[in-house]
């Protein structure tokens, strides 16, 4: 039987947990297969972007100094004596009141120091010449080498997350091969002889199985990868032998259900049949005071609640983390920021309880307003929830206007230091 259970708080149990933190090895990608991963290494620019000096625009390469005299009564023609077309690099200087041709990421020409736009001018002789009536200043609508990005510098670091915008700071360096890291693998097990299929049709006495299809997107979003072993009964010999070989197969591995007291809740004997060091089996919140977290031989085995909220907050908060550090994030907590509640919470809160909110935006103020009903067996709230509202223990509820921390679930920036809770 397991030992009487004493709850610690969610402070000492997120640092329990993250005290067995370690980092994935490196896993070299083609470039096409990057998408959706995070970088082992920091990527360096091996040269200047722009590699030259460029035209941002349709125009012509003049000098400058041949403009001093121009204004809106002044106007003056200029010889064009080249055309340079992006991707082309002109052999002939632009020498006085002489103008060359330039497209959009063309090379600038010897001789000029400005490009003045193709709608500014009045084209004469079939192109031959142009008519210019505006002063130009040195460097006026020229992109330099080297004003984006010089050569040697750090443009991502390590543990970034592959997005667009990375994909095509990759693609402009050449890394046809992409070092990423290998991503932990987290054997999923739903426990629970309650448990019905999605496609199965409903029966008395029976839920389908929510939790592994929710904690396998959680995952995914965390930057996991789901190894799902299914669902099993509440069979101790069965679930003992089914954990072993998701330990073998997986970095860590997480249960949903059979972490309460009841008869048919298995998993604080599974840990001792197998071995398992227990961390510890209760924490000091709602929902998801069950919580249970066990080590063997430097893998975590993460035992969720069955009741859907309560599995959904578990991970967030101790599953969430050590994921992110895996994929080299030195901000792998989720990121907390202040927020006014824009609907009264009157509940007394004995315990810190982590509220299902849905974030909104006015005058650039952050509101957040509780979704649905506060109960761990609640499944309908966290479709629209991105926030948890972080009320204290020790509170007698909150009102309208009060200001409230909350930590943002869809967010990937994270944050170094783990969130405070405040009275």
């Amino acid at each position: 039987m397991s030992e009487k259970r004493k709850p610690i708080s969610v402070h000492q149990a997120v640092e329990t947990v993250m005290k067995w933190k370690q980092r994935g090895i490196k896993n070299e990608v083609n470039f096409s297969e990057c998408d959706d991963g995070y970088l082992f290494n920091p990527i360096y620019a091996d040269h200047p972007v722009p590699p030259f000096d460029r035209s941002p625009y349709d125009g012509f390469a003049i000098r400058s100094q041949d403009t001093e005299i121009l204004s809106s009564n002044n106007s003056l023609d200029f010889k064009v004596i080249d055309e340079i077309p992006a991707g082309n690099i002109s052999n002939k200087s632009v020498g006085k009141n002489q103008a060359a041709k330039i497209m959009t990421g063309g090379a600038i020409p010897e001789g000029a120091d400005a490009v003045i736009m193709k709608e500014l001018v009045i084209e004469k002789e079939d192109g031959k010449f142009i008519s210019i009536k505006r002063r130009l200043k040195p460097g006026e609508n020229i992109s330099f080498k080297g004003e984006d990005v010089k050569e040697g510098t750090e443009i991502v670091s390590k543990g970034t997350y592959i997005n667009p915008g990375v994909k095509a700071l990759l693609a402009t360096f050449g890394y046809s091969k992409v070092p990423l890291v290998k991503k932990p693998i987290i054997g999923l097990i739903a426990t629970g002889s309650e448990l019905l299929n999605v496609d199965e049709p409903l029966k008395p006495g029976k839920i389908r199985n929510s939790n592994s299809h929710m904690v396998s997107s959680q995952i995914k979003r965390s930057g996991g990868i789901v190894n799902y072993y299914g669902q099993i009964g509440d069979d101790l010999e069965d679930l003992s032998e089914l954990i072993q070989k998701a330990l073998y197969e997986c970095d860590f591995i997480i249960t949903t259900g059979g972490v309460s007291v009841g008869d048919y809740d298995h998993l604080p004997g599974v840990y001792r049949s197998i071995n398992a060091q227990e961390l510890f089996n209760k924490v000091a919140m709602r929902p998801g005071s069950v919580t249970t977290v066990a080590e063997r031989e430097g893998k975590l085995l993460f035992g969720l609640s069955g009741n859907p909220s309560a599995c959904y907050v578990g991970f967030e908060l101790f599953v969430r983390p050590i994921i992110r550090y895996w994929n080299y994030s030195d901000s792998p907590y989720v990121r907390c920021v202040k927020a006014i509640l824009n609907k009264d919470f009157p509940k007394a809160n004995p315990f810190t309880r982590f509220v299902r909110g849905e974030l909104q935006y006015n005058s650039g103020r952050v509101l957040i307003e509780p979704i649905g009903l506060d109960k761990s067996n609640v499944v309908s709230s966290l479709a629209k929830s991105d926030a948890l509202m972080i009320l204290p223990g020790g509170t007698r509820g909150f009102k309208q206007g009060d200001m409230v921390d909350a930590l943002l679930l869809e967010d990937r920036k994270g944050s170094e230091e783990m969130w405070e809770i405040r009275k």
